[in-house]
């Protein structure tokens, strides 16, 4: 047995994790890996035959012309930056195999890092076909072909990482449970400085935005800028009360950055941008990150287009292992965009119309107000549209400990409210342990297209409670499940469901085997 190997044997701490991937120290690439069921060579070979079709795409689309085109010009600009962060998912996912104690956020489980990274590859390529929506579908056609086959040849390097031992069949999660505490207030993976930033009332700031020009910045986008790319440090951004009217994008680069606001009412980032206005959905974000780490306390992220503006995004993330905490997410169709990795939201308030949690991310929202707003005359309201598109991915949306209900102005007959709809064929999305209030209608799930997905999508609901959490007239489709014991639905705690022992434990509620408060 190699050196590196004996070593890992001898820590008791590293002994734990061991099963989630090791390569033996000093040797090449050619050797098996513990988290691979295939030979690091050949998962070698075929990252590199995917990354030169990834490029293939890059290349026809940025040669195109489109010139005056504006919708176009915004499709290819999301194909580009979505074709290069498929890249470095898929670098990302050769170093871990090969190298699982290199430079990242990593939770400790290699085995579900590799699988998060790849389920954003795969999740970026229908991205970058649905940008084209809206436009003479010619750069479309033209490129669909080598995007189908990234999407296949990323779905087989799914396939070839091994499963984590603890995982529930039925969750189809990333990794194994971990009793809670009852101390416990934000995920272990959360450094200890980072929860004080989290629950402090003063924090030392590294960058200050003031409107008023007391700050050393007058913008959100000038301080994200004056970070140092790829740091293991937390960059403290306060952002002072005000309304800010910027759009902001936090690159794959920039790792680690905290906002810190002066309350969600009182420090608001708002935009306007719309698929109307002729924005991709995915680029129409006020707000949007990429990159790891990110945490946002006591802001308002909210995009004021309008219901008639139809998809216009408040948040939109693909930021591994990040946090909102007390923020409010106010839109209307398409409200947050959890598009891919793993994310937390807690105590935030999510307001919106259509689809308005959706996305291909592993995200649990946890003690949230999740509430529908009154949008255009004779729309249905779906809260969440989860996007997994094939059933090997580790992703989905766990709504937990919730309060789920409609503003004021809602009439439960003029505007029907659903808790979910199936965008893609296996969407995902579970809701346990919630107050659902009576705007929700007693059928609970709404259709997308007919029967599309109603056999392979996975929704499920426990314990909950309100006027809305009625089952006797709940759908009655075969992807729709009630969850009546403890044993079924532990394998969708958030322990469980995301990524296991590793990712998003309870925050503030006393589990007992992730489930009882």
């Amino acid at each position: 047995m190699m050196k590196g190997m004996l070593m890992l044997l001898l820590s008791a701490n590293i002994a734990l994790i061991i099963v989630c991937c090791v390569v033996a120290e000093g040797v090449s690439e050619f050797s098996d890996s513990k988290c691979l069921k295939v030979p690091v060579s050949e998962f070698a070979g075929t990252v590199r035959k995917t990354i030169g079709v990834v490029r293939q795409v890059a290349a026809a689309v940025s040669g195109f012309p489109c010139k005056g085109d504006f919708r176009l010009g915004n499709a290819v600009s999301d194909c580009l930056d979505l074709m290069d962060f498929t890249e470095y998912h898929l670098q990302s996912a050769l170093s871990a195999s090969q190298r699982p104690n290199g430079k990242s956020n990593d939770t400790g489980s290699v085995i579900a890092d590799i699988k998060t990274w790849l389920s954003g590859a795969l999740t970026n390529q229908d991205t970058c076909r649905e940008g084209f929506d809206g436009t003479n579908g010619v750069l479309k056609n033209l490129i669909s072909g080598n995007l189908d086959k990234a999407a296949s040849l990323v779905h087989d390097l799914l396939a070839a990482v091994k499963p984590n031992p603890t995982t529930s069949s039925k969750a189809g999660g990333g990794g194994g449970g971990r009793k809670l505490s009852g101390n416990d207030k934000f995920p272990h993976w959360l450094k200890s400085r980072d929860r004080k930033l989290l629950q402090t009332t003063s924090v030392t700031a590294d960058a200050v935005v003031a409107a008023d020009g007391t700050g050393n910045f007058t913008s959100v986008m000038a301080a994200v800028n004056a970070a140092a790319a790829s740091s293991s440090r937390r960059f403290v951004i306060h952002v002072k009360r005000g309304v800010y009217r910027e759009f902001v994008e936090i690159s794959k680069k920039k790792w680690n950055i905290m906002l810190v606001g002066d309350g969600a009412d009182a420090t608001v980032i708002s935009g306007n941008r719309s698929f109307i206005g002729g924005w991709t959905t995915y680029r129409s974000a006020t707000f949007a990150v990429k990159g790891r780490g990110f945490i946002a306390r006591d802001i308002t992220f909210e995009n004021a287009a309008g219901p008639e503006k139809h998809q216009a995004v408040a948040y939109r993330s693909d930021s591994d292992l990040s946090v909102l905490y007390r923020c409010n997410i106010r839109g209307f169709q398409d409200t947050l965009y959890a598009h891919s990795q793993r994310q937390f939201y807690r105590e935030c308030k999510i307001t919106g119309t259509v689809d308005f949690i959706f996305g291909d991310g592993a995200a649990v929202f946890q003690s949230c107000s999740i509430q529908a707003r009154k949008g255009m005359p004779n729309q249905k309201n779906t809260i969440t549209a989860q996007g997994r598109k094939d059933p090997i991915e580790n992703t989905g949306f766990t709504i937990q400990f919730c309060n789920i209900s409609a503003e004021p102005d809602v009439s439960w007959n003029s505007t029907p409210t659903y808790l979910g709809r199936p965008w893609k064929l296996y969407s995902r999305t579970v809701v346990m342990q919630s107050f659902i209030g009576g705007a929700v209608r007693p059928e609970g799930w709404l259709e997308w297209n007919g029967d599309f997905a109603l056999s392979s999508l996975y929704y499920a609901e426990y314990m909950n409670y309100g006027a809305g959490a009625g089952l006797g007239a709940r759908v009655k489709w075969p992807g729709y499940h009630v969850l009546n014991s403890s044993a079924e639905a532990s394998g969708f705690t958030v322990a469980q469901f995301i990524l296991g022992n590793t990712w998003l434990p309870s925050t503030g509620v006393r589990y007992t085997a992730g489930l009882e408060m």
